[in-house]
């Protein structure tokens, strides 16, 4: 057999392998959205979703990603049950017509090999506006007690709430709201 035959299939065998974008879910016990106010100008509250679940792929090689966060909105954890209650109504969440709030990319940015900001498209009350969110760390590696391929980030937006038909005592009660999220995904 002629030897030269076998020189393509050799060539493709040392060729280094490609990476393929991979997917990550969502670490629900280490992703608690928070979000943050001015409350009558006394101080900033500060509260957090206690349930998140969601997707990142990432593409380390092509600098490429996409993310989907679904937040329970009736999770929201302001430290006093009675203003849980009172933040759900109507006026606010109104978690009983909108239980769920979403995130879905249209576009992540990288610097220097890292995602340094991700745009996409926020839900909450049924009304859909385009935010960035600001990366302000990123993690890649095996996770140590999971042995698991894991990443993580941290990534901050502000938001008018009124723009979210959400905007009962603004100005008083602050209309910008900073929404923090850290996240921490595992590879499937």
């Amino acid at each position: 057999m002629n030897r030269l035959a076998f020189l393509p299939l050799a060539a493709l065998l040392a060729a280094p392998a490609i990476a393929a974008p991979e997917t990550y879910v969502i670490d629900g016990n280490h992703t608690l959205p928070r979000f943050s106010y001015s409350h009558l100008g006394y101080s900033i509250q500060m509260s957090r979703f206690d349930r998140a679940t969601g997707k990142i792929v990432y593409d380390a090689d092509a600098e490429a990603g996409s993310v989907e966060v679904q937040i329970d909105m009736a999770s929201v954890d302001t430290g006093s049950q009675a203003f849980n209650e009172h933040i759900q109504g109507p006026d606010f969440l109104d978690t009983a017509a909108w239980p769920t709030a979403t995130f879905k990319s249209t576009a992540v940015r990288f610097v220097r090999g890292a995602p340094a900001a991700v745009e996409g498209n926020l839900t909450i009350k049924g009304v859909t506006r385009p935010v960035t969110l600001t990366v302000s760390s990123f993690q890649h590696m095996m996770h140590p007690m999971l042995k698991k391929d894991a990443i993580g980030a941290t990534a901050t937006t502000t938001i008018k709430r009124s723009d979210f038909n959400a905007g009962k005592y603004a100005p008083l009660v602050g209309d910008e709201v900073t929404i923090t999220i850290p996240v921490e995904a595992i590879r499937q």
